[in-house]
Formats: structure tokens, sequence, C-alpha cells
């Protein structure tokens, strides 16, 4: 054809990236062009995306970071003498951890080029359908041109600009994982990412507060409302975010409900002021911290792409791109694929999935569409939640209350006895159907590990497991994820779900 590319990907995180590659392993000829825009603070990092640079990557090896201060506590109890106290060095976290991204972004680059996709470091825009122009950090302007192109720019913190001082002295996650000095006292200003990041900051020692203008892991919820084809509704329960919170407290982490911040002033010892209205006591309170981080929803990352002009049409409130189920956006050979899609679960393991589906239909014959019902994900607070499936109130709406039963059980885990940890907030629920075989809808756990506990039960739920089945199913003991296997007593019948004995 005319076009230089048979295929470009605009975005070079985990879905665009995996796009790319599909599309390379079927002789395509394939462009990338990713551009990291610095944060309001002036971080960028390098070719990724979300994920790899200032997401699940770094997140996950800082609460590690957490789960072994825990347990070195832990490890009095079991002989292991410790002097006391200990310290956490900020800096040698941070470089480590930064080291590591840095060598994903140098893989990416190097897996690019042995497929050979030609990757450029442009910020793009639509001038046609078929083209998209940018400029090079010199300043010379770039134009590609390719017959099929995928959206995939992912998102970006939000920040909250009606309350004064938020831009200028607020930082978001964008920045937290890239500071090479610890942030010290730290507030940071809620939704589901700030909830992991405060379980960390207090578990590596520092003194953190989240403020919440209403309920915790409110995120969970708008990822996934209920459409009327799919349920792709893995609504957070209240019982299950209280429980997350709870624990965190109990931990020394500090929550001011229904707060809103109203400005954010610097002091002259540099400390930031926050000043915000209780709506519970109807009275305005501030106090002062070393950092304020912004985790107030993200929004996607579309602004500069110039949609309007070739016709993407995007939702006027969310502005995420509108697809249908094929990923394909409402101009012909134009698709989006990842946290940029409407109505679409904001996770890594998706789009990646999505993208290879995606090059799969367009270059090697194949029709299958990705399936976005039951796909299980985990919230990696200091007692991890994980789930899959429909949550309580889902399952509720689409299949009416007197037609499913939920199974449900507080046990203790082994490793928190000689510990002497409190293990009121271990949890796990099972959401069935209550007629025929019991199809199994949901599984909800909290407790360590949750994401390698939920992992193994996706596979049964994406099967049709039913209670049954479960039933039959041998436990491993003693572990955590044993105590599925014996959930017996339901919510209905009002009996104490603890789990006594061994």
């Amino acid at each position: 054809g005319k076009n230089e590319y048979d295929l470009l990907v605009i975005g070079g995180g985990s879905g665009g990236l995996a796009c790319a590659k599909e599309a390379a392993q079927f002789g395509r000829k394939v462009a990338v062009l990713d551009y990291v825009g610095p944060s309001p603070r002036g971080t960028t990092w390098g070719l990724g995306g979300t994920c790899v640079n200032v997401g699940c990557i770094p997140k996950k090896l800082m609460h590690q970071a957490a789960l072994l201060g825990g347990a070195l506590k832990d490890a009095q109890h079991y002989g292991w003498n410790i002097s006391q106290p200990v310290h956490h060095t900020w800096s040698v976290m941070a470089q480590g951890v930064q080291n590591y991204v840095k060598s994903l972004n140098w893989g990416h680059r190097v897996q690019l080029q042995d497929k050979k996709v030609k990757y450029f470091n442009i910020k793009g825009s639509f001038s046609d359908p078929h083209t998209v122009r940018g400029l090079t950090k010199a300043g010379k302007e770039t134009i590609v041109t390719a017959d099929n192109i995928v959206i995939a720019t992912g998102g970006r913190p939000k920040y909250p600009t009606h309350i004064a001082g938020a831009l200028e002295y607020g930082i978001t996650s964008d920045d937290l994982f890239w500071l090479k000095e610890s942030p010290g006292k730290t507030i940071p200003l809620l939704i589901d990412v700030s909830l992991e990041c405060a379980g960390f900051l207090t578990g590596i020692g520092l003194d953190t507060t989240v403020m919440m203008r209403s309920i915790p892991l409110r995120g969970f919820d708008q990822a996934s409302h209920i459409s009327k084809k799919k349920q792709i509704c893995f609504t957070t329960q209240q019982q299950m975010a209280s429980l997350v919170t709870e624990h965190m407290e109990s931990y020394g982490t500090k929550f001011l409900k229904r707060c809103f911040p109203t400005k954010v002033e610097k002091l002259k010892n540099n400390r930031l002021q926050v000043t915000w209205k209780n709506a519970d006591l109807n009275t305005e309170e501030t106090d002062s911290f070393d950092t304020v981080m912004w985790a107030v929803g993200r929004v996607p990352d579309t602004k500069t792409l110039n949609l309007e002009t070739v016709g993407v049409k995007t939702n006027s409130e969310t502005g995420k791109i509108i697809v249908d189920a094929s990923e394909a956006t409402s101009v012909p050979h134009i698709y989006a694929v990842g946290d940029i899609t409407e109505g679409r679960p904001e996770l890594t393991p998706t789009a990646i999935a999505a993208g290879k589906l995606l090059a799969r239909r367009l270059f090697g014959q194949s029709s299958e569409l990705m399936d976005y019902d039951n796909v299980p994900t985990t919230v990696f607070t200091p007692l991890e939640y994980g789930c899959v499936g429909l949550s309580e109130e889902a399952a509720v709406q689409c299949h009416g209350s007197d037609n499913i039963e939920v199974y449900h059980a507080y046990y203790k885990p082994l490793e928190f006895t000689v510990a002497e940890r409190d293990a009121a907030q271990c949890y796990v629920k099972m959401v069935c159907l209550r007629e025929g075989e019991q199809r199994i809808l949901g599984l909800h756990f909290i407790g360590p590990n949750a994401g390698e506990v939920i992992q193994g039960f996706a596979l049964g739920i994406k099967c049709g497991a039913t209670y049954p089945q479960l039933m039959k199913t041998v436990g491993i003991h003693p572990t955590c994820a044993e105590e599925v296997t014996k959930l017996h007593i339901t919510k209905r019948s009002g009996l104490d779900a603890t789990v006594t004995g061994c």
C-alpha cells in the first residue's frame, strides 16, 4: 500500500508493546511511537509504560520492602536476635528499584530491535486517519503513515486543580517511585493506589495519613460498572475495603475520613501545610507534612492526539475511547487497547492480552476476542486483597439476593500464631449461584500473598467451577489458600464464620 507501515502503535506501555511485538511475529512492518511528558514535578522515565515505570513493578517492590520490615518484627518471636531499633534507608531501596526499572526499559528497547520494530521517541498527533506527525526532542518533524493504527497511550494521574497549591506543591504516583530521598511525613489523598502507597510508606516507618472523601478502594467500583452485555463487575464491597483499612489503621496508618482538602501552602521551614474541611464535624482543620501526594484517579492521555479531527469517538465524561468487542474505535482501521478504552479494567494483563489478540486478528487470521469476564486482580495493601469474578453486590444485582449463596470465613494464617499477629482481618468470601450446580460467581480473599492464592482459583472459575467441585478439592495443609476449600458457613445462616482448630 501507499502507507509506510502495516501497523503503527501509539504508546509504548504494556498493551501497545504487546500488540507491536505480536504483529512483528507475523512479519509485518511495525512502528511504535512513545513519549513520556514530564510530570508537573518534572519526573520522566523510559519505555515500558505505567506498570513498569510508575505502577505495578515499583509498587510491588516497595510493598515487599515493607513486608520485610514486618518480617523483622516477627523474626524475634521465632528466635532471631535482631538489635532494635531497625532503620530503613529510602535511598538504598529507591536506587535498587530504579535500577531494576531501568533494566526493564532497556530490555523493551532491545526486544523491539530484535523484532525489527521501529521505535520513535516522539509525541504524535493525528493529521488524518492514516497519518501521525510529531516532533523529535530536537524539534525535527517526523511523519509516519500506517494502514492500521492502535492507540495505547494509557492514563496519567489527575490533579485536583480546584484546590489551591495542589499542582505547585503536590506529587502523584508518577513522582513517588522516582524520589531519591524519603518523602518523610506523607499525606496521600485517596484512591486504591494511595492505599497501597500509604501501606508501604507506613511499613517502612514513615508517618502516613490518608485523607478520604468517601469510601476506600472506590477505583475498583469505577473500573467496572455492570455493563448490560458483560458483567465485568468486580466491584469492591464495602466489607472488603473496610477490612483492608482497619488492618492498616492497626499498623499505624492514620485515616482522616470524610475530609475534603481545601488548600496546600508552603511554610517557611519548607513543610507543606494542608487545610481541610471535616464534613462530619463541619470544622476546618490543618496540619503540616513533608509530602502531599494526590491519588484522586487517572485521566486518559489523549489531549494531544487530535482525536476529534479524525473522528475517533470518546466518552465525554471520562475522556476514554469508545471501542467495540474487537477493540475497534469509531474510525475503521483505528483501534485502542488498555487503560485508555472505555469500560475496560485498568489492568496490565488485560491490556497485554487484548493487544496480542488484536494483532492476531489483524495479521494472523484469528477471530478470537478478548474475554473481559472473570479477570482476577489484587490490591497490594499491607494485608493483600485479591478477587476474581463478581462481588456480592454485583451478584445480587445480576441474579437477585434469593438466587445467590455467600460462603465466608475469618481464618488465621499459621505464620501469624507464633508471631502473635492479629488476624482479625484475614477473610475469605465466595459468591455462588444458589440453584442447580451452584456455579461459583466470585471469590474474594484478604490475607498474605492474596495474588498467589487467587491466580489458581481464577482458572477454576474461568472453567465454570461449582461449589460441590470445590468441596471435592483437597486443600494443601497448612496454607491460607486451603481455607477456600473448607468454606461451609453461609452468610444467610448468621453463624459465626471464625475458623477454629487447624
